[in-house]
């Protein structure tokens, strides 16, 4: 019969797994809670914006929208968990119950895990309107209510399986070094997981790209190639790549640095870059908002009217005018589709 320890400390837990529990503050200790607060506050504030203009624009009433207010919202989330384990971190963690450490784990995991399945839904969408050279996937809003319901179970499961089972509370032998009340086996799990979607991402994005060159390379060669057409290929070219790039170099140092210690490398000194990698990975939380939001005119256009609300206040925003150099500006293809001036 196993024995657990419900009743152990923190520290009892860091001391098994031998990772360091400090009880003063370092001058390490106070650059990365520092880096961390500034990190989480500029995360909050730019998501926060993403989400008020996505509501009060009518114009961003659509899928793809709703999908990326749902992105500001998990990446919002992740701001308020990371911020949460900055003011639960460094000489405070010995001061944490079982119960308190656990929240702040899966704060974390669940916020980190709707972020990435978001940003799938969101590439599988772009594959779609691309492919069909629609402006807008015809997707209901009901179906996307049920999507956007679909990753927050799938976030909230994976957050909260170590607190209710998942752990090494009763099998000190299996616990990691990264999260020492964490079972090695839901790290690996957990990092598979998201490398998966990793894997699926890049094959989605890789096809449009190829699809994309393709298409450009084909219509350069017709003398009633549509400029319009040629710009909005190679913009969406430039957003494949800075996706792509950004995902690579926030996540996977941190999922490799997990599967590591998943599978228990005593020669891998994970714990000397743990801190580092989840920020990389928090950090992402804030290029999402730009990439998916700030390369949109239209969406520039209403964090400008939000900001300068003051300037703008005895003028009424009608978001029926149309501006032939904003996002809807939209380009006739050969098949007879509408393909949209914009970058998501």
């Amino acid at each position: 019969m196993k024995h657990c320890f419900y009743n152990e400390t923190v520290g009892f837990f860091y001391n098994n797994s031998r990772k360091e529990l400090t009880t003063y503050w370092r001058t390490k200790d106070v650059l990365v809670v520092a880096l961390g607060l500034t990190v989480s506050v500029i995360v909050l504030l730019t998501n926060l914006l993403v989400i008020t203009a996505i509501i009060i624009n009518r114009r961003f009433h659509y899928p793809i929208y709703y999908l990326l207010g749902n992105l500001a919202a998990a990446d919002l989330f992740a701001g308020i968990a990371y911020m949460f384990l900055m003011f639960h971190t460094g000489p405070r963690t010995a001061e944490l119950s079982l119960k308190t450490w656990f929240i702040r784990q899966s704060l974390l995991d669940t916020s980190l895990t709707a972020s990435v399945v978001n940003l799938l839904a969101i590439a599988v969408e772009r594959h779609q309107t691309v492919f069909t050279m629609q402006l807008h996937s015809k997707m209901s809003n009901q179906r996307v209510m049920i999507l956007i319901f679909c990753i927050w179970v799938t976030a909230l499961l994976l957050g909260l399986i170590p607190s209710y089972g998942w752990h090494c509370l009763c099998a000190l032998e299996k616990c990691s070094s990264m999260a020492p009340l964490y079972s090695r086996s839901y790290l690996t799990f957990w990092a598979i997981s998201n490398l998966v979607i990793f894997l699926i991402m890049v094959v989605v994005y890789t096809h449009i790209f190829i699809y994309v060159k393709r298409k450009m390379t084909r219509m350069s060669k017709h003398t009633s190639f549509h400029p319009r057409y040629k710009e909005t290929m190679i913009s969406l070219v430039k957003t494949v790549t800075i996706i792509l790039s950004a995902f690579v170099i926030c996540w996977t140092p941190g999922q490799v640095v997990l599967l590591l210690d998943g599978l228990g490398c005593k020669s891998c000194n994970v714990l000397a870059v743990e801190k580092y990698v989840l920020l990389l990975a928090e950090i992402n939380s804030l290029i999402n908002a730009i990439v998916y939001s700030y390369r949109d005119n239209e969406m520039r256009n209403t964090f400008r009217r939000i900001l300068c609300f003051v300037c703008y206040r005895n003028s009424k925003y009608t978001p029926t005018v149309v501006k032939l150099n904003t996002t809807d500006r939209r380009t006739l293809s050969q098949n007879g589709h509408f393909t949209v001036d914009s970058s998501i």
